[in-house]
C-alpha cells in the first residue's frame, strides 16, 4: 500500500500556532487607504481570529458543494477578506488562483476558462465590468461571492453575499486531509507562443515557503513584515501570505496604491523589521526625491529585499545612501514557487548580483544540450541558461492541461529556467536576460501573443506585434507595432482609439502604453513575427541573423 504524506498549507500557516504563544499575536495588520486620517483605519487579526475566519470560509464553500480539487479565483485588491478566502480555500483543499484586480475581461477569461473556475470572489462593480461580459464563456462557474453585494446582481445565477454567508457560517474547526501532492495553488504566467500557462503548485510547497523565508528573508518570530506585492503575483502569495504566517510573523497589508510619503510613513510608524518589495517601487521612491526620506527614521528595518526584475546597482546605492537600508536582490520564478538564488542576510551584497543559491538548492549554468545531455558551464563569467536540479518542494508540478510543454521544461533531472545569467569566481549569479521575448513590466510577466491577439480584435487592426522597451520606472513598457486595415488612416485619433480599447479589454497593467503604426511586420518565411528584430531596431542594437526573414518591407 502506498504511503501518503498528508500536509496542508493552511494548517502550517495558522493551526500550528494555535497551541503556542503565537495564538493571540497579530497575524495580519490591515492598513486601510484612509490611514492615517481615520483613527479606525487599522484592523488586526490574531492567529486565532484568522483561524476562525478560515474555518467559516471552508464551511461556506463546503455548504455550496465546493470540494477538494475545485478551483476558486479571486479578483480583488489587497483587502483582509482576500487573505481569509485564500487560506480558507486551501484549508478545504480547494485550489486557489489569484487574479490581478487590474485585469480586464480578456485576461480573466483566458485564465478562468483554462482553470475551470467554479467560484470567483470579487466586488460587484468588478463583476459587472470584467466578468459579466464573458460570463457566457465560463460554463464551469457556479458561484460568485460578492464582497460588496449591492443587490444589482440579484438576477445573476450564483451571485451570493459574502458577508451574509460568513456571518451565519459554522466557526468550528475544519481541515481537509490533503496529500503532499494535492494541487493547492494555480498561478498563470504568460509565454510567447500562446495563451497564459497555468503553473500548478502542491501543498508540499509550504515546506519550502517556510524554510526559504527564514534563509532568504531572515524571518524571525514576532517580526513585523511588509510585502508590497499583490497576491495576484506569485510573490504576493508565496511570500505575502504563506511563508510569513508559517514563520509566525505579523504581516502588514496596505490597501492603498503606491504613494512615496505613505510608504515612508508605514515603514516608520509600524516599525517594519523585514521589507520585501520590487525594483519598480524603489525607482518610484527615487523619483520622489532625496529630501523626502530625510524626514523619516528607517532604523528598525533589519532586512530588505527586492524581486521581480534585476535590481539595478544604482537603486541599491541610492537606497543605502538615502534610506540607510541595504537592498538584497533575489531570483526565482512562478515555476519555482519560491526563492532559489538570493543575497541572504549573511552574504555581502554585490550590487547587481542576484546572490547565491540557497542551501540545498543545486543550480548550474548550461551552454545548451546535445540530445538528453546538458553542456554545463564551469568557467566564471561565461553566459548560460540557469538550470535547477529537481527536488525542492515548491517546484511546480505541471502546466494545466499542457503536459507536453511541462515536459519540455526538463532535461533529465534538471529544470530549464529560460533565464540567462553569468556566475563569477565567488559563486555569485548575475542576471543577463530571458531567452525568449516575454516582457516584464512593473513586476508583471506579459506574453506578447495575449496582447497582440486582443489588439487584432479592434476593427481597424490588421496585424500587431508587441515588445518591451526599457522604462526607468516599470523596468519595461509595452510598445505595440500595428498594421492598419485598409480604409483606416494612421492618425493620432486612431492611435488613441486603439489604446483605449486595449486598456478597456486588458486593463492598465497589460495594455500597451505606446503604439507605432507600421506598413508591414517583419516575419520569417514560415510566417512568424520577428519581435527580436523590432526590438533591435527600436533600441539601435545589432539585428543578428536575418536569414529567415521573409522580406523587410518596413523599418520602424
Amino acid at each position: 500500500m502506498e504511503n501518503k504524506k498528508f500536509i496542508n498549507i493552511c494548517y502550517e500557516a495558522i493551526d500550528c500556532h494555535l497551541k503556542t504563544t503565537r495564538r493571540d499575536s497579530v497575524a495580519i495588520r490591515y492598513i486601510d487607504p484612509s490611514w492615517p486620517q481615520k483613527s479606525d483605519s487599522v484592523r488586526d487579526l490574531t492567529y486565532q481570529e484568522l483561524a476562525i475566519e478560515t474555518y467559516k470560509l471552508a464551511h461556506v464553500l463546503k455548504n455550496l458543494g465546493i470540494k477538494k480539487g475545485d478551483v476558486l479565483f479571486s479578483l480583488t485588491p489587497r483587502i483582509p477578506e482576500l487573505y481569509t478566502v485564500a487560506l480558507g480555500s486551501l484549508r478545504l483543499g480547494v485550489v486557489f488562483s489569484p487574479l490581478f484586480s487590474a485585469f480586464g475581461p480578456e485576461p480573466i477569461l483566458a485564465r478562468m476558462k483554462k482553470g475551470k473556475g467554479k467560484v470567483i470572489f470579487t466586488y460587484a462593480s468588478y463583476f459587472r465590468k470584467k466578468v459579466a461580459p464573458i460570463l457566457s464563456s465560463l460554463p464551469a462557474l457556479e458561484h460568485i461571492l460578492l464582497i460588496d453585494d449591492d443587490g444589482s446582481l440579484k438576477d445573476i445565477n450564483g451571485a451570493l453575499n459574502f458577508h451574509e454567508l460568513m456571518a451565519s457560517a459554522d466557526g468550528t474547526p475544519i481541515l481537509e486531509q490533503t496529500d503532499a501532492e494535492d494541487f493547492a495553488l494555480l498561478h498563470f504566467t504568460s509565454g510567447t507562443t500562446g495563451e497564459p500557462k497555468g503553473a500548478v503548485h502542491v501543498h508540499q510547497a509550504v515546506e519550502y515557503h517556510k524554510k526559504s523565508g527564514q534563509l532568504a528573508l531572515d524571518f524571525k518570530a514576532n517580526d513585523i513584515f511588509w510585502c508590497t506585492a499583490d497576491p495576484g503575483w506569485v510573490t504576493g502569495t508565496s511570500y505575502g501570505i504563506i511563508s510569513p504566517l508559517c514563520n509566525g510573523v505579523t504581516m502588514l497589508i496596505d490597501g492603498a496604491e503606491f504613494n512615496a510619503v505613505r510608504w515612508y510613513e508605514i515603514l516608520q510608524h509600524f516599525k517594519v523589521d523585514v521589507w520585501y518589495t520590487a525594483p519598480t517601487a524603489m525607482r518610484m521612491l527615487m523619483r520622489a526625491g532625496e529630501e523626502l526620506p530625510k524626514q523619516y527614521d528607517f532604523s528598525r528595518v533589519r532586512f530588505a529585499s527586492s524581486v521581480g526584475e534585476p535590481l539595478n546597482p544604482e537603486v541599491i546605492e541610492w537606497t543605502r545612501k538615502h534610506l540607510n537600508i541595504t537592498l538584497h536582490d533575489n531570483w526565482w520564478q512562478t515555476e519555482t514557487g519560491g526563492i532559489i538564488i538570493a543575497n541572504d542576510s549573511h552574504l555581502p551584497v554585490r550590487a547587481g548580483s542576484m546572490g547565491k543559491p540557497l542551501p540545498g538548492i543545486q543550480v548550474a549554468l548550461i551552454k545548451g544540450q546535445k540530445g538528453e545531455e546538458l553542456e554545463f558551464i564551469q568557467t566564471p563569467g561565461e553566459q548560460g541558461e540557469i538550470v535547477i536540479h529537481k527536488g525542492w518542494a515548491s517546484m511546480f508540478r505541471g502546466y494545466l492541461e499542457n503536459p507536453e510543454r511541462y515536459a519540455k521544461c526538463f532535461v533529465g533531472d534538471w529544470y530549464l529556467s529560460g533565464d540567462l545569467a553569468k556566475r563569477d569566481q565567488d559563486g555569485y549569479y548575475w542576471f543577463v536576460g530571458r531567452k525568449d521575448d516575454v516582457i516584464k513590466t512593473s513586476g508583471h510577466l506579459i506574453g506578447p501573443f495575449e496582447v497582440e491577439s486582443l489588439l487584432m480584435e479592434h476593427p481597424s487592426v490588421l496585424e500587431a506585434a508587441v515588445i518591451g522597451i526599457p522604462d526607468p520606472v516599470a523596468g519595461e513598457m509595452i510598445k505595440a507595432f500595428v498594421v492598419l486595415r485598409s480604409g483606416y488612416a494612421p492618425t493620432a485619433e486612431q492611435k488613441l482609439q486603439i489604446l483605449g480599447y486595449a486598456r478597456t479589454k486588458l486593463g492598465i497593467a497589460v495594455a500597451p502604453r505606446e503604439i507605432q503604426f507600421i506598413e508591414n511586420l517583419p516575419k520569417t518565411r514560415s510566417g512568424k513575427i520577428m519581435r527580436r528584430l523590432l526590438k533591435a531596431r527600436e533600441l539601435g542594437l545589432p539585428v543578428g541573423d536575418l536569414s529567415t526573414l521573409e522580406i523587410s518591407h518596413d523599418q520602424p
